[in-house]
């Protein structure tokens, strides 16, 4: 839940339409002083309701701080950030994103602010690039199941798993597993390019997901509650941060951390280059990177303790070897190279051809 003590903008309708490209704008909140000496901005594809009481943390010890907190889709920030730095135009502060991939790309085209201090620097190298992008969380793709329709024997541990539900003529999972629909989703279409560089299973994947008329839909939240409401049976590679925020408040949720690999996505921040407050997105940053910070992101899973060996985890963790973190590096940019992403995008069409 949001925390009840900072607002929600009752008239977001209005900002959304008001502000420049804010078509896929779609929520502001704002934390803090109601009479600011200083305003931070920060757009992020984080919901509101899951990285807010992290902004709250922050500004709960900073009197005179306010932060408008932008939530938007990753290729809507990401379409909005690039206009921005091409035009010089002071936009956000702060960018966050899950389309990682993108945010490797506004850096390649110089739209970023250099900063580098003690806690950035303690980051790994696949957690930071060029003192111009950290990664922020840590957060697996999971299998999401409904617990009261899967049989236990029928919960996949590993992509085999799910084909072998999948292939026979006449599964009870047909039209019944969902998954992102790449082209809404920077997120989906990442971890989708992700899966065809990492696994021979992903052409039989896409084969048995298009052939039993698996679904590809947006977002998060959206799906999620599709399971649990028993909409859909099963959802493949959905954010285990979600997933597990989700399952605290119903029990029908149940996670998989495929065996055979599970991808780990580590958020990005920027600090954009024009942006009218970069001091103070830096030591927004360097919060999140102390002690406090990573608190604060692990209390709201987004630092996930799925893939943490603790005990209570029920099974979920999986050994270092079975982790594939999708690091800070030049090499996502293949992601973004047109004539890869059409070819990609026309076979993820063939297999989910719409209504």
């Amino acid at each position: 839940m949001i925390l009840t003590s900072f607002r929600t903008v009752l008239t977001a309708a209005l900002l959304v339409l008001s502000a420049p490209g804010a078509q896929g704008q779609e929520m502001v909140a704002l934390f803090g002083a109601d009479a600011p000496a200083e305003v931070l901005v920060m757009r992020s594809t984080t919901d509101i309701a899951v990285f807010g009481p992290v902004v709250e943390t922050y500004v709960s010890t900073r009197p005179g701080l306010q932060v408008r907190y932008e939530q938007w889709g990753s290729n809507e920030l990401y379409r909005l950030s690039r206009r921005n730095c091409r035009e010089g135009v002071a936009g956000a502060d702060v960018v966050i994103s899950s389309g990682v991939h993108q945010m490797v790309q506004l850096v390649n085209e110089a739209c970023a602010w250099t900063y580098s201090s003690r806690l950035t620097e303690r980051l790994p190298d696949a957690l930071r690039w060029r003192d111009e992008l950290w990664g922020i969380t840590r957060e697996p793709a999971v299998m999401v199941y409904n617990r009261d329709l899967v049989p236990d024997r029928d919960i996949p541990q590993t992509r085999f798993d799910l084909l072998d539900l999948l292939r026979p003529a006449g599964t009870p999972y047909a039209g019944r597993v969902a998954t992102y629909d790449i082209e809404q989703s920077g997120l989906g279409y990442l971890f989708a390019f992700a899966d065809a560089q990492e696994a021979s299973t992903f052409g039989a994947l896409q084969e048995s997901f298009g052939r039993s008329g698996a679904v590809s839909t947006c977002c998060s939240v959206d799906i999620i509650r599709g399971v649990a409401e028993g909409k859909y049976l099963i959802a493949y590679n959905v954010l285990g941060s979600y997933a597990q925020g989700y399952q605290r408040g119903d029990s029908r949720i149940g996670i998989v951390l495929p065996s055979d690999y599970t991808l780990v996505l580590a958020r990005a921040l920027m600090i954009p280059k024009q942006g009218a407050n970069t001091q103070a997105a830096a030591q927004f940053l360097d919060f999140l990177l102390s002690a406090e910070g990573t608190l604060a992101l692990r209390n709201t899973l987004l630092i996930s303790p799925l893939l943490e060996t603790e005990e209570g985890n029920e099974g979920e963790a999986l050994s270092a070897t079975a982790l594939r973190p999708i690091g800070l590096s030049p090499a996502l940019m293949v992601a973004l190279d047109a004539l890869t992403r059409e070819t990609f995008l026309r076979r993820w069409r063939a297999t989910f051809p719409g209504p």
